[in-house]
């Protein structure tokens, strides 16, 4: 769902069609990513999907925007999380994009595949016209010539939209949850479309890769209040799992002065004080940040994701030796979930203590192996061989992380000094020949580009 907004908007949109996912930062956070899967799965099971592979990844993007490329993976932006009033809203949007997956509508097929040779040049040079402030040329470049392929595409994008809308709806009612929150996201949507000024001409309809929203809310209305689910209640115990996520996220990615005057000290619920944990942490005022904690904490001892953040606190300032109780209580009671182990490994090196390795190596060994897409565990690992004085281990570990960073020549490199170091045929032997010819079959493709 994106929103379409003037000519920038509409290039943004469209470019986004040639910008692979992974180029794009991926926020990663333990309990947001528990929310998310535990939002979406009867969604996926509805939609006769296996939740074991289906990811939900969050983009950080203030944009309102969600899409999917291939495979089964919903990308949500950062913005959308913030813009979204409750988890409902989210599930309706996890819902269309579970419509497209069924779909199979990704735009390097069907009608996409049909346009996309003769007008992604044409929406690149678009882009950099209206870079460089000539948004009339930039419309120009996208005219001349274009018009046929960019309305074959965009009438597929806006039938793979329709389709994605009912399938979208099947599900949230197969799963028995409410598509009030989906009307709701989709009115958000049009009012932002009258504040910039969106009204609706031929011209504006063509230029647009969704149906109008309007259309979109009265067809979707009918179909949801005819549904048994229409009136029932969103979960409670979601929803507020919800608001702290959402004020985590915004303390996180906002200014801290932004964060404040959103959440201030007057309120002392738990979604206005993890917010503000966070600012005043990235404002280096890490005793008022530990307040914020340990009042989160006197609400909640045994909350593992309130540890992890008392114990990032002190590990960002310096104090490794004071976080390692917290993140070692968190790690235990999140069942040893590979984000805050990651932290806690961290830590454990921090203290500069060898006795604290082993320890650190057992943990990290353990988050790697149940997230392998996890760079900086791989790179914490190559830390504590290299102290260890494991130097072909450290080597391989290094190989994981650059891979993953698509950094392939270091990769290949340090692959091949892995190798070299480890004992023929063992297990971490044959790793490091894969990544070595993942890594040279990168770079050879890379060359053949050029």
């Amino acid at each position: 769902m994106r929103l379409p907004a003037r000519l920038l908007a509409l290039l943004s949109a469209l470019a986004l069609t040639i910008q692979p996912a992974a180029a794009q930062s991926i926020l990663r956070d333990a309990e947001t990513e528990a929310l998310l899967r535990d939002m979406a799965e009867p969604l996926v099971r509805a939609a006769e999907l296996d939740p074991r592979n289906v990811d939900v990844v969050l983009i950080n993007d203030p944009s309102l925007n969600a899409f999917v490329a291939g495979g089964q993976v919903v990308y949500l932006h950062s913005g959308l999380i913030n813009a979204a009033g409750s988890a409902n809203e989210v599930q309706g949007v996890i819902a269309h994009e579970l419509g497209h997956i069924t779909g199979g509508h990704v735009i390097s097929d069907g009608g996409g595949k049909a346009a996309q040779g003769i007008s992604i040049l044409s929406l690149l040079l678009g882009v950099a016209a209206a870079a460089a402030g000539a948004g009339d040329a930039a419309m120009g470049v996208i005219m001349a010539g274009q018009q046929a392929a960019l309305g074959k595409f965009l009438s597929f994008n806006r039938s793979q939209e329709a389709s994605a809308d009912a399938a979208g709806a099947q599900y949230l009612s197969r799963a028995g949850i409410t598509g009030r929150g989906s009307i709701e996201f989709f009115k958000r949507l049009q009012n932002m479309e009258f504040r910039y000024g969106y009204t609706r001409t031929p011209d504006n309809e063509f230029y647009r890769t969704h149906p109008m929203t309007g259309d979109r809310i009265a067809t979707l209305t009918d179909t949801y209040m005819a549904d048994p689910a229409w009136n029932k209640p969103s979960d409670p115990v979601l929803e507020a799992r919800f608001q702290r996520a959402k004020a985590k996220l915004f303390g996180y990615l906002n200014e801290p002065a932004q964060v404040l005057r959103t959440y201030p000290e007057t309120m002392t619920d738990v979604p206005a004080r993890y917010a503000r944990a966070y600012a005043w942490h990235k404002q280096a005022f890490p005793e008022k940040a530990m307040a914020e904690a340990d009042a989160l904490i006197a609400k909640a001892p045994s909350d593992p994701y309130f540890l992890e953040l008392k114990g990032q606190i002190l590990l960002e300032t310096g104090r490794p030796g004071e976080a390692l109780d917290y993140l070692r209580r968190a790690t235990a009671l999140s069942g040893n979930q590979p984000l805050i182990a990651t932290i806690f490994g961290h830590a454990l090196i921090a203290t500069e203590n060898p006795l604290n390795f082993r320890e650190a190596e057992s943990v990290l060994k353990n988050a790697v192996a149940r997230d392998r897409e996890n760079p900086f565990a791989w790179y914490q690992l190559g830390v504590v061989y290299a102290a260890n004085g494991d130097t072909a281990r450290a080597r391989l570990a290094s190989a994981e992380q650059q891979v993953m960073n698509w950094q392939m020549a270091q990769a290949l490199r340090s692959a091949e000094a892995a190798e070299a170091g480890l004992p023929r045929g063992s297990a971490d032997w044959l790793r490091a020949q894969d990544i070595a010819m993942q890594a040279r079959a990168a770079i050879e493709r890379a060359n053949k580009r050029r």
